[in-house]
């Protein structure tokens, strides 16, 4: 971590962002000690106050952010920072699943930040996980529909993941196989069908993501199913779906009869 980028969070004056780089100007942080502004003091109640009575609902995305920010840079102005990750990432759900790299590129963030985030997102995929996990997904499959889009949909690579399911389609395991490209994953129908049987697994799901934000099967998404397909045959285990996971909407491969 770079000197400047470590000092975004420590108690002692800041940088001024560079107008030449971006419109966003980064206030400086209240050195220790010193008595925090009244802007800034009233400014976080209000927000946690408006939180409190209305929800995540009653706030914008650069808002919400604020609020987590708060936790990070105790002594700092962070609207100027929630902005400039709102810019950089499009909404709240796509700066959470941010990669730490490309999170620690926008000024004003260092290691807390992005610590503080990536354990907000590890909470939410944790509690989506738990409202499948371990019961039966046909019944449960807008649930899971759920889950799918919260660790996928705002992914900037693929991700290839396999559900599999016991006798009676209770979830027993979700794992990621592989993770590619922004357009590409690699999947190996052996390594599926060898995990299945160690699990002792009588079905499958296949998930996968597309960054691009539009689900729709390629070619080569077809040609692998029918792979994976003709390989869970061949052991006797069901093959119940293929998910492509978009920005907001999923394609079954079993409702477009492409199985």
């Amino acid at each position: 971590m770079s000197k400047l980028r470590h000092m975004a969070e420590m108690p002692l004056p800041l940088f001024v962002a560079d107008p030449a780089d971006q419109d966003v100007q980064i206030v400086p942080a209240i050195p220790q000690g010193a008595r925090l502004p009244s802007y800034i003091k009233d400014h976080r109640k209000r927000l946690r106050a408006r939180f409190n009575d209305g929800g995540a609902d009653a706030m914008p995305d650069y808002e919400l952010l604020e609020l987590v920010l708060f936790r990070a840079i105790p002594r700092q102005d962070v609207k100027p920072i929630a902005r400039a990750l709102i810019d950089a990432f499009g909404d709240f759900n796509r700066v959470l699943s941010a990669p730490a790299a490309r999170l620690s590129e926008v000024k004003g963030i260092g290691e807390a930040v992005i610590t503080e985030l990536k354990i907000i997102e590890a909470a939410t995929h944790r509690m989506a996980r738990a409202r499948v996990i371990q019961r039966p997904v046909l019944s449960s499959w807008d649930s899971l529909l759920d889950y799918c889009h919260t660790i996928m949909a705002h992914r900037d690579t693929e991700q290839f993941r396999v559900l599999f399911l016991d006798r009676k389609n209770t979830l027993i395991e979700d794992e990621a196989q592989g993770t590619g490209t922004v357009d590409h994953v690699p999947v190996y129908p052996r390594e599926i069908m060898k995990r299945a049987l160690e699990l002792n697994a009588s079905a499958i799901i296949l998930v996968h993501n597309h960054p691009s934000g539009d689900p729709t099967p390629s070619p080569e998404d077809i040609a692998m199913t029918k792979q994976v397909e003709q390989a869970a045959r061949a052991l006797s285990l069901t093959l119940h779906d293929h998910l492509i996971i978009g920005k907001s909407r999923e394609i079954s491969f079993r409702a477009e009869g492409l199985l």
